[in-house]
């Protein structure tokens, strides 16, 4: 069916619903929204990729903002942690931001379609490292990078800190830049460095992330909006969608099967890479 003959009102109620969904999945896979709000909407959405790129950063920064005081009540997250590599990182997204603007829309889907792929199978191949030896660093002691929290699934209170500090910095500096450059905020590789390169807990690493993405994006989206890249049609119901997902999403972490919520982001984001490579490749458009 050609989307142009579709009125116009069906697409914000099917955005609000995707966005919905994707709400409560981002926050309990802790990749943030835009990995999987950029490719699934910029592909199936007759909308244009600057315009998806713009909500996509909203998008996850409102998701994060919703499920943020919920996981900092329950330990979750941790702003110890957060803060010096937020500090880095949206250095990096701002400047993403600004050489993302400037790219070819059919080399940006290309692009875009390869690194949702690959950060797919960086999901898959990555396993949760959880380890209670973890001997921190001597700047991670300095920034007082540990906690502790609650393990309702668990029920026993667990002790963490984390290590290789410096090169958590150096990861989320790449992070921010490639984050800021698609529009899908920080989250993509977000646990993978917290968890495997760090040592953060597994549900710390996703509660953190969820925080990192609401600090680092705000870099990002103002490039965005300075540009006229924010399109209220494509944002507002997207926030409205997300925000509601996610305190459903920030409610289900600490009972929610990880492996559940792990198949299921991998399969969408699949899907949505290969549809986004296609599309600017022209394959399928």
């Amino acid at each position: 069916m050609d989307p142009a003959a579709l009125p116009w009102w069906i697409w914000p109620i099917a955005l609000f619903a995707v966005s919905f969904a994707i709400g409560i999945v981002a926050v309990l896979a802790g990749v943030g929204g835009g990995v999987l709000f950029v490719p699934i909407v910029g592909s199936l959405f007759p909308f244009h990729l600057d315009f998806v790129r713009g909500a996509g950063l909203m998008f996850a920064l409102a998701g994060t903002l919703a499920a943020g005081p919920p996981l900092l009540r329950s330990g979750f997250a941790s702003l110890r942690l957060v803060m010096p590599l937020a500090l880095v990182g949206s250095i990096a997204s701002f400047a993403g931001a600004l050489v993302g603007l400037a790219l070819a829309t059919e080399l940006l889907q290309t692009l875009l379609g390869a690194l949702i792929i690959a950060i797919a199978v960086l999901i898959w191949r990555t396993r949760s490292a959880d380890r209670a030896d973890v001997e921190a660093d001597a700047l991670g002691a300095l920034l007082g990078l540990q906690g502790e929290y609650l393990d309702p699934a668990a029920g026993v209170r667990i002790d963490w800190r984390t290590h290789r500090t410096l090169l958590g910095l150096g990861a989320f500096t790449a992070i921010g830049f490639v984050g800021g450059i698609f529009g899908l905020g920080a989250g993509f590789a977000n646990v993978p460095a917290l968890n495997l390169l760090m040592a953060a807990p597994l549900k710390v690493a996703v509660g953190s992330s969820g925080l990192l993405i609401s600090v680092i994006n705000s870099s990002a989206v103002w490039v965005y909006l300075q540009r006229g890249a924010l399109l209220p049609l494509i944002v507002v119901p997207a926030i409205l969608g997300v925000m509601l997902g996610s305190r459903i999403g920030a409610r289900l972490l600490g009972t929610m099967p990880a492996a559940t919520v792990r198949r299921l982001v991998i399969i969408v984001m699949l899907l949505a890479g290969l549809r986004a490579l296609t599309r600017g490749l022209g394959v399928w458009s």
